[in-house]
């Protein structure tokens, strides 16, 4: 009864961290979808607005620019670890400012943009991910933990009360027939 007081008492306890824990990777979770619907939503705007220059981008070349790294680093959200962008390394190829179209620089400051936009939403989807799935597993702890453990925990402690206040009026009664017999056949032999 005693290791079973001791597991309910630990349960008891962790409850609230964990609903805590819960409220708090759901607030993450909301504000990373919001963060990442931000970025798609930057991200389709920019491209419609260089809609009506779309024919241009035939004269661009795509090896003029390319990503050679992107630093992440990783923050803890309730214990959870998430990537965060920190920089991503762009290299421009060189390329002659007269014999290409008037209109490249502005077409590499442009790429670079768009591609820093949906790198930084890809981060917040996979951050997003992680945290979901913690979440997830938190709440399958408090749902064990509400529904199931503590429950059972205070059903067998009640059980175990039951039978021990049981044994112990039963023995209250032996001890009452032993000491009523002992007394009969007192009064019997006097």
């Amino acid at each position: 009864m005693h290791d079973l007081n001791r597991q309910l008492n630990v349960r008891v306890g962790a409850l609230p961290t964990l609903k805590n824990k819960e409220a708090a990777l759901r607030l993450e979770v909301k504000k990373l979808k919001a963060a990442a619907d931000h970025r798609s939503e930057l991200l389709r705007q920019r491209m419609t607005s260089y809609e009506h220059i779309s024919a241009l981008w035939l004269e661009y070349d795509p090896s003029l620019l390319s990503i050679t790294g992107v630093d992440l680093s990783t923050r803890k959200i309730a214990g959870v670890q998430i990537p965060e962008l920190q920089l991503i390394q762009f290299v421009e190829k060189e390329f002659s400012l007269f014999n290409s179209p008037y209109w490249i620089s502005d077409g590499l400051a442009l790429m670079k943009e768009l591609a820093t936009i949906s790198l930084e939403r890809q981060v917040k989807l996979r951050a997003m991910e992680l945290l979901e799935h913690a979440r997830k597993k938190t709440t399958q702890k408090v749902n064990l933990y509400e529904k199931v453990q503590i429950p059972g925990y205070e059903e067998a402690i009640l059980k175990i009360k039951r039978f021990l206040e049981d044994e112990e009026n039963l023995s209250k009664s032996a001890q009452k027939i032993v000491k009523n017999r002992q007394q009969s056949e007192a009064d019997a032999d006097a």
